[in-house]
């Protein structure tokens, strides 16, 4: 049975149109493909209140993604994630609005990297594929060793030197070889993009394959209908390569035009480190791309990204919702890790503490009202990711000052 609306890819840059049935990497141009679909056969193929009666994750929207055939699908129990109010932050900052997470760490592999590396996959497994690498910080390594392991694939995977140990040995332990670069991903990017030729895998790099995007697009489905259809004001995201901004913003414009939601859009906000802030630097200067950013520094891997393909898109949705783009310190990120989990009891991982940070820095500056509904993207489970410990020991031996506590 085929099942997909996808009519054809096309550049988005140029807008030259790409067969649909087949593996691609870049455009000709070099640049990202966007999966278009026949979005008025979608219209008349599902209704909001058929929607609502499935239960099978992301893949409840399969109307709107690219797999044809069920068979092809690879799924590893993707939930829709929770949307979990942090009612005490929000006071702390005088916000009478919302202030609300989407917890993507409750997908397979602990990341929102589970929903790109899953469609990616599926598509792979659609094409005939057996060979996939990519470079990672960390997660959407893992997602890939995971969904090419369930789908009897091959993966090789490149990650910098300085990834979290946990996350070497958690994409190692699902399957795929994995090697440590003495570089950053952007090093590791291009020893992938060498080994094409040379070795004959098929490169799923952010955004140097379409799909990955049509998986990150689920989130902002997700959003549309956990709001009731009606979208939040503000979304601030942790931007390293961008694909699931790319994505969300593409989720609203097929949503409005089949009728689902209107016009209006929350502003889209990338949340970026200071140590490594490359598009921050390209929305400030009012430029269409981002110059690689130099000797890359942060402890929260995900967003240490010096170079995105997708810059333009990137920039294009930010400025087309009145977003903007911002930079938070080291020590922000990591105050505001420990200040979510000892007050509202809620463990984020370092990049969705940035967006914690860039929210607060944000409703002081007024880029955002206090009366605004905000969500902020935990991209995945702050257990990936060492912490300081505060623990202290009991000699059981000896006489207990009970005194002490």
């Amino acid at each position: 049975m085929t099942l997909s609306y996808l009519t054809h890819l096309e550049c988005s840059y140029t807008g030259k149109e790409y067969e649909a049935g087949k593996p691609h990497n870049l455009s000709e141009a070099g640049k990202p493909l966007l999966a278009r679909y026949d979005l008025d056969a979608i219209k008349g193929s599902i209704t909001k209140g058929e929607l609502a009666k499935r239960d099978e994750g992301f893949w409840r929207y399969r109307e709107f993604l690219p797999v044809a055939k069920s068979v092809n699908r690879v799924s590893l129990g993707e939930v829709v994630t929770p949307m979990i109010p942090l009612k005490k932050m929000a006071r702390k900052e005088g916000h009478t609005g919302e202030l609300i997470v989407k917890d993507e760490g409750r997908l397979p592999t602990g990341s929102f990297k589970a929903r790109g590396l899953c469609l990616a996959v599926s598509m792979a497994k659609e094409f005939g594929l057996k060979h996939l690498a990519m470079p990672t910080n960390g997660n959407a390594g893992a997602a890939l060793a995971a969904y090419a392991s369930a789908a009897d694939m091959r993966t090789t995977v490149f990650c910098p030197d300085d990834t979290p140990r946990v996350n070497i040995e958690e994409i190692a332990f699902q399957g795929a070889d994995v090697y440590t670069v003495n570089g950053l991903i952007t090093d590791c990017g291009k020893i992938v993009g060498e080994g094409k030729e040379k070795v004959g895998w098929f490169d799923v790099s952010t955004l140097k394959e379409p799909y990955r995007i049509e998986g990150k697009k689920t989130m902002g489905l997700e959003l549309a209908e956990q709001f009731g259809w009606e979208l939040p004001d503000a979304i601030f995201y942790p931007t390293g390569g961008g694909t699931g901004l790319i994505g969300m913003a593409k989720a609203f414009d097929e949503l409005e035009a089949i009728g689902w939601i209107g016009s209006k859009r929350p502003k889209l906000i990338v949340v970026q480190a200071s140590g490594c802030a490359p598009i921050v630097k390209a929305w400030e200067e009012g430029v269409e791309h981002a110059p690689l950013w130099e000797n890359a520094t942060t402890a929260a891997a995900g967003i240490r990204v010096p170079a995105a393909v997708g810059d333009f898109l990137i920039l294009r949705a930010v400025r087309e919702t009145n977003g903007f783009a911002i930079a938070v310190d080291e020590k922000d990120i990591f105050d505001s890790w420990r200040e979510v989990a000892r007050d509202e009891g809620f463990l984020l991982c370092p990049e969705g503490a940035a967006t914690y940070a860039a929210y607060r820095q944000a409703v002081k500056t007024g880029q955002i009202e206090k009366t605004d509904k905000v969500v902020l993207f935990n991209c995945a489970t702050g257990l990936k990711y060492p912490m300081a410990s505060d623990s202290k020991t009991i000699d059981r031996t000896k006489t207990i000052d009970y005194d002490q506590f």
